[in-house]
């Protein structure tokens, strides 16, 4: 991109250009990955059992996310003192996985693809869902590739097992993480009130090693806490489900919940877990653009994404 300088280039306001990721370069090719963070798009939304939209969710947060993308060299923080996401962290956009309408597993398939070419790479995979059902292939992508544990923040436990024929829905993909061999454990934050997920589901999950908090337990924790809750070492997957948020800030999802975390809660745990941990890899999934017409949730999760990999990257030293 031209224009790395206040005066210099093209100004390239937010509004101006092709809304990638951050505005950040467009790669094609999957096999020329050379990055360390690439984004990909998982625009299905066939697992919902409420309100679809989601596939339009990896568009709109491309486009929020030109709001933080003015192209300076980074963004300066003044509470932290330091400058995140400058030029020595490259990103890239691959662009999305291709959906095919009704194949559930054709899509999810395809998914998984785009998920092990970026790790092939020995990039960062950073998924824009899409409902949460394509967390299911993100996490078999990390087979054979070392023990991760998953970090879960939701309304809901997604640990529904079989449903009238179905594994593969946006209320399963936690209980088939679980299954998974390389998967060591899963922390659960902000799960409350209603849930697809019945009082079996949550006795097999603490069973196979899910740790359940919900909103209320966690700011009873607060950060230090939920943190110590997290073994030490783990290398953390971190799926983002926007409707852990409250749907006061985010009412733009599928199946809203009230009673949900507010911003810093959630980005300050975010933080934590980057200077503790090597993060191996980001969904954030369930954003229906069009149930907010004001756009503030795709805002919200363009933000979060963008402070999350700063806080990832300032942590490994860039």
């Amino acid at each position: 991109m031209s224009g790395q300088g206040y005066d210099t280039g093209r100004l390239n306001l937010p509004f101006v250009g092709i809304s990638t990721f951050g505005k950040r370069p467009y790669l094609a090719d999957w096999s020329a990955i050379r990055a360390d963070a690439a984004i990909l798009g998982a625009p299905f939304d066939f697992g919902t059992q409420f309100r679809a939209g989601a596939r339009f969710g990896p568009r709109s947060i491309r486009e929020a996310s030109t709001l933080f993308s003015f192209g300076h060299g980074g963004a300066y923080d003044h509470e932290d003192d330091c400058t995140y996401l400058g030029a020595d962290v490259t990103i890239v956009d691959i662009g999305d996985a291709d959906i095919v309408h009704t194949d559930t597993e054709k899509s999810h398939a395809n998914i998984e693809t785009g998920v092990r070419a970026i790790l092939d790479a020995g990039a960062m995979p950073v998924v824009l869902g899409g409902d949460h059902s394509v967390n299911i292939p993100c996490i078999r992508a990390f087979a054979g590739r070392g023990p991760i544990h998953i970090l879960q923040i939701d309304a809901h436990l997604d640990f529904v097992d079989v449903r009238h024929g179905v594994r593969h829905g946006h209320g399963n993909p936690m209980r088939r993480a679980a299954e998974q061999e390389h998967v060591t454990g899963i922390t659960a934050l902000g799960i409350r009130n209603v849930s697809s997920t019945a009082k079996d589901g949550y006795d097999a999950a603490r069973a196979m090693g899910d740790d359940i908090l919900s909103v209320r337990q966690v700011r009873a924790l607060g950060v230090d806490g939920v943190l110590s809750r997290i073994p030490k070492g783990a290398r953390l997957y971190v799926t983002i489900d926007i409707d852990g948020f409250c749907p006061s800030i985010a009412p733009g999802t599928g199946t809203p919940s009230h009673g949900g975390f507010l911003y810093y809660e959630v980005l300050e745990i975010l933080q934590g877990v980057a200077k503790a941990h090597e993060v191996v890899g980001v969904d954030l999934v369930e954003v229906a653009p069009d149930y907010d017409h004001s756009g503030s949730t795709a805002i919200l999760a363009a933000q979060v994404l963008l402070n999350f990999l700063g806080f990832i990257f300032h942590a490994r030293g860039k």
